[in-house]
């Protein structure tokens, strides 16, 4: 007998079990729909038809791509539904107006369809569009091509055309396929992929195994290579590295077009149609096919979220569009991380599972390519193998002996990268696979191991290329699982245009940076840097500074500060003494500390100097410091560090080394000012043999002692000549170039006016260059002697002769009045993406930092002419600037100015100093609000 229910009792809450809500289904066209309404259209290939099926159509595709961006947006993440939505739905309107044409173009009676197919090839023929995708067609003719054949194509060509869609097409017989398959590569993957649209099947089939059959037989190795020399130049040029901060989406390292290359060589080698089948064949897990599946719907849920954003078949994640595509992506920000730097570190982590697949799968397929057939195997089995550890050393790859090598000695894990690097072997891809199911192994036992620390130092410090080896470990998750604070940083993107890689990318490079230096690659380009690593640094301080300093981005509080403590604690588990710790510690801390003053302040201002070494401390420390901030500025990223900053960095070293070593030049100042005019008396006597030594000496007289101190002997001689040459015209404009330094010195001599500055700064913003130092000199009978250095923006190169020849005139017209520069400075390219961020302006004035002048240092975010709204502001405000540093950290820009009031003292008032810092902030935020009442000049009737 059937149970009778259990009655509950009224009071008794019963649980409802919630049902779990089916996703949204991406709607896809309606062919029956479709082909009706094209039915009921007045007939004809009249151009009033023709535009009625046009409309029609284009409508139908239209808002099909509305509805779909509407799942997707409730459904953010499901990007592969996606695009297979859009491909179906285009599918559809491809055989709907196959049918129309056929109809319209064809006589009546003949059997078209079975003449020409219609299929789709590339990624449309994967079944797969992005809202911007082409759409790659091939018309397959049985026979040659006839009027009839021809007028149905442009019909179809042109109706696609109109709707606004990107189509490339072909036209061939089989034959023809097979021939230019067989001669292009790139033909060749387009026809791997070809799908049967409309028209005769069986010529679709005939072209498939005549394919096989002509084409893809023994040629399999062919392919491969050719394929992953394809994928390493696309790289080339999309930029080496997956953790770009800019990165493209279907084109860059770990993007898709990476997930099409290990499909297509595993479609091409082992004829499948589906990544799945590849289980089956034993060369992906269950697990890496779900990491497959995953990483692509991601990167296609971003793509089809980045057309519709865009409007366009923008490939690239700009910095103008990370914002919108986090909030459309449904990413909320942490603690520490906003919402574009989650999505991007996502983004990232996907890109590096790609890099995962990607190397795990084409190197084993390398391997199986390359291996000799027949009787040339013979030798190998006879070959005897080295065995370390568990490990063969085998020809250009390390291999496990047994597949329990890490859970026997988990030590194994940090030995295996040990071996790497000392034999320069490239890694089995089934050990790597192995390591990366044994990561569990690495606990903190193992963290405090005394061996396994000990490996570690060993590889961070090897002169093997220890870059390349501790890349490994980072991307088989060996080195965030053993350093745990380095896996916080893993993917890590900081969202602003300073930093052109993640964080952990940045801090790889370093290191090989580092390496490169201690062989001698910058020893032109660095050559203190150079000399120092050769002689009196600490090889294990450095190299842990080098790996440590960014390694705490990302948290809510100051990166360095929180790095110092991580350096702490690690110093000792790697056997560090305590001097070394501390001293590491310290590099951690301060690592910013010489960048920032040498960029930032007036290094022939007698405080500067002393502030910074008291800051040091010792010549221990200021000489690992040089050559870490060295190591740090390069490793931004391409274009970032120039022979400038070289220039700077050295000179503050000097000046520093003399003030610990008891050798400070302020002690003898007086000396020094008598023998540089002493120096220059006679090297101008030599420079032109005409000048008199009375006419020497009373010229150096012009000027006040701070210039014979401040600026450097071949200088003074330049401006000896260019003084001389007012003596006959009313100004002189002069532009050197510096390659050394990668910088144009900009000189202008005149009488010196109120305002002079600024009217520079505003000629340089007209023709579009930066400046990045400024030196505001004054002689004692009133000539304006303003030194200003110069590069291209972003490009970080001097400027060429035609901008050159431009400046000069601009400047001219600047001066004449017949420009106004407010009036002429142009939005450059760049200007949008810096319109991205969001910075707080911040004003600072500060009394202590000089002896002779009020320092004022101005923070916000960067526009085209910035820098001459601020000095025409404090020029409105009565202010005379002395010394200028200009910097620029991506969208950020720092200007400090060493300036004075009109009585040549420091501004001391508290009404003064907040009217000043009132007026800055106002022009940081408003390029108008500091304009300044200019008037052209009129000539005289």
């Amino acid at each position: 007998m059937p149970r009778k229910p259990v009655q509950k009792k009224s009071s008794e809450k019963i649980a409802a079990t919630p049902k779990r809500r089916a996703p949204m289904r991406f709607p896809v066209l309606k062919k029956s729909v479709l082909a009706e309404a094209l039915k009921k259209l007045n007939g004809g290939a009249d151009l009033d038809a023709r535009n009625e099926v046009l409309a029609l159509v284009k409508a139908s595709h239209s808002d099909h791509l509305e509805q779909v961006k509407s799942v997707l947006q409730q459904t953010p993440l499901r990007g592969r539904a996606c695009a297979n939505a859009l491909s179906r739905s285009m599918d559809v309107i491809i055989q709907c107006l196959c049918d129309h044409a056929a109809e319209q173009t064809v006589p009546a009676g003949r059997r078209f369809e079975a003449e020409i197919t219609v299929l789709a090839v590339g990624g449309y023929g994967r079944h797969k569009l992005a809202p911007g995708s082409d759409i790659d067609l091939l018309f397959l003719l049985r026979d040659e091509t006839d009027e009839p054949t021809s007028r149905f194509i442009e019909y179809i060509l042109y109706l696609l055309w109109d709707m606004g869609l990107k189509v490339g097409h072909s036209t061939r017989s089989i034959n023809e396929c097979v021939r230019q398959a067989k001669a292009d590569m790139t033909i060749r993957t387009a026809l791997l992929e070809a799908r049967y649209i409309w028209g005769g099947r069986e010529t679709a089939t005939r072209l498939r195994n005549a394919y096989m059959r002509q084409v893809q037989k023994g040629s399999a190795r062919a392919f491969v290579a050719a394929k992953l020399e394809e994928r390493d130049q696309r790289h080339a040029r999309t930029g080496e590295s997956r953790y770009l901060v800019e990165p493209n989406i279907k084109e860059g390292k770990g993007g898709l077009r990476d997930l099409d290359t290990l499909f297509w060589i595993a479609k091409y080698c082992y004829e499948v149609d589906s990544i799945d089948e590849l289980v089956d064949k034993g060369f992906l897990t269950k697990s890496e096919l779900h990491l497959f599946k995953r990483c692509e719907n991601f990167l296609w849920s971003a793509r089809c979220q980045l057309h519709f954003l865009t409007g366009r078949a923008e490939e690239r994640l700009s910095f103008d569009v990370q914002t919108a595509m986090a909030e459309a992506m449904g990413i909320q920000p942490t603690s520490g991380l906003n919402r574009v730097e989650r999505f991007m570190r996502r983004y990232f982590l996907v890109a590096k599972d790609v890099g995962d697949l990607t190397r795990i799968f084409c190197s084993k397929l390398e391997e199986e390519q390359t291996k000799p057939n027949g009787l040339k195997r013979l030798p190998a089995l006879f070959r005897r193998h080295q065995q370390v550890h568990g490990f063969t050393l085998s020809g250009r790859r390390l291999k496990m002996v047994r597949s329990d090598v890490f859970r026997r000695n988990p030590v194994n894990m940090l030995r295996m990268f040990k071996l790497a690097a000392d034999y320069k072997l490239m890694i089995h891809p089934d050990t790597l696979r192995e390591v990366t199911r044994s990561l569990d192994l690495i606990d903190e036992s193992l963290r405090t191991n005394e061996e396994a620390n000990k490996l570690f130092l060993d590889i961070l410090t090897s002169q093997n290329h220890a870059e390349r080896i501790l890349r490994r470990m980072n991307e088989a998750g060996v080195l965030g699982r053993f350093l745990p604070d380095f896996g916080r940083i893993v993917a890590l993107m900081q969202f602003n245009m300073y930093h052109h890689y993640t964080a952990d990318e940045h801090l790889l490079r370093a290191i090989g940076i580092l390496s490169d230096l201690e062989r001698g690659k910058f020893s032109e380009d660095h050559p203190l840097a150079h000399e120092l690593v050769k002689k009196n640094i600490n090889r294990k301080v450095l190299y842990l500074a080098v790996l440590l300093h960014d390694i705490a981005k990302g948290r809510p509080e100051d990166h360095s500060i929180a790095g110092a403590r991580i350096a702490r604690r690690l110093g000792p588990r790697l056997g560090f003494s305590k001097a070394e710790t501390e001293l590491t510690e310290w590099l951690v801390r301060e690592h910013l500390i010489m960048s920032d003053v040498a960029q930032r302040r007036d290094l022939s201002d007698l405080q500067t100097i002393r502030d910074f070494a008291d800051k040091v401390q010792t010549l221990e420390r200021l000489r690992h410091l040089l050559v870490l901030t060295v190591i740090d500025i390069r490793a931004v990223g391409p274009g970032v560090w120039n022979g400038w900053k070289g220039q700077l960095l050295r000179e503050l070293y000097f000046e520093a080394e003399a003030d610990l070593m008891g050798s400070a030049s302020h002690t003898n100042r007086p000396y020094r000012v008598a023998a540089a005019k002493e120096a220059f008396i006679e090297a101008y006597r030599a420079h032109d043999k005409k000048i008199s030594l009375k006419a020497c000496r009373d010229y150096v007289t012009r000027h006040y002692d701070a210039y014979w101190l401040s600026i450097g002997l071949e200088e003074q001689l330049h401006h000896a000549d260019l003084l001389r040459r007012t003596d006959s015209q009313p100004m002189v404009v002069d532009a050197r170039r510096d390659t050394f330094q990668d910088i144009t010195t900009l000189s202008f001599i005149g009488q010196d006016h109120p305002g002079l500055f600024s009217r520079l700064t505003g000629a340089c913003a007209v023709v579009g260059l930066d400046i990045v130092d400024a030196r505001i000199i004054t002689t004692r009978d009133g000539m304006a002697v303003d030194v200003l250095k110069l590069q291209e923006p972003l490009a970080h190169q001097s400027p060429d002769d035609g901008r050159m020849a431009r400046l000069s005139n601009t400047v001219a017209r600047v001066m004449s009045g017949e420009i106004l520069p407010a009036d002429e400075i142009q939005e450059p390219r760049r200007a949008r993406k810096i319109k991205a961020f969001d910075i707080e302006p911040s004003v600072m004035i500060d009394n202590e930092a000089s002896r002779h002048s009020t320092v004022i240092e101005v923070s916000g975010l960067d526009r085209p002419g910035l820098l001459h709204a601020l000095t025409r502001t404090l020029f409105g405000l009565g202010v005379t600037i002395v010394t200028a540093r200009v910097a620029t950290f991506g969208e950020r820009a720092v200007d400090v100015f060493y300036a004075q009031d009109l009585t040549g003292a420091k501004i001391t008032s508290p009404s003064k100093t907040a009217a000043i810092r009132k007026k800055l902030q106002l022009a940081l935020l408003d390029p108008t609000s500091a304009a300044l009442p200019e008037k052209k000049k009129t000539k005289a009737k």
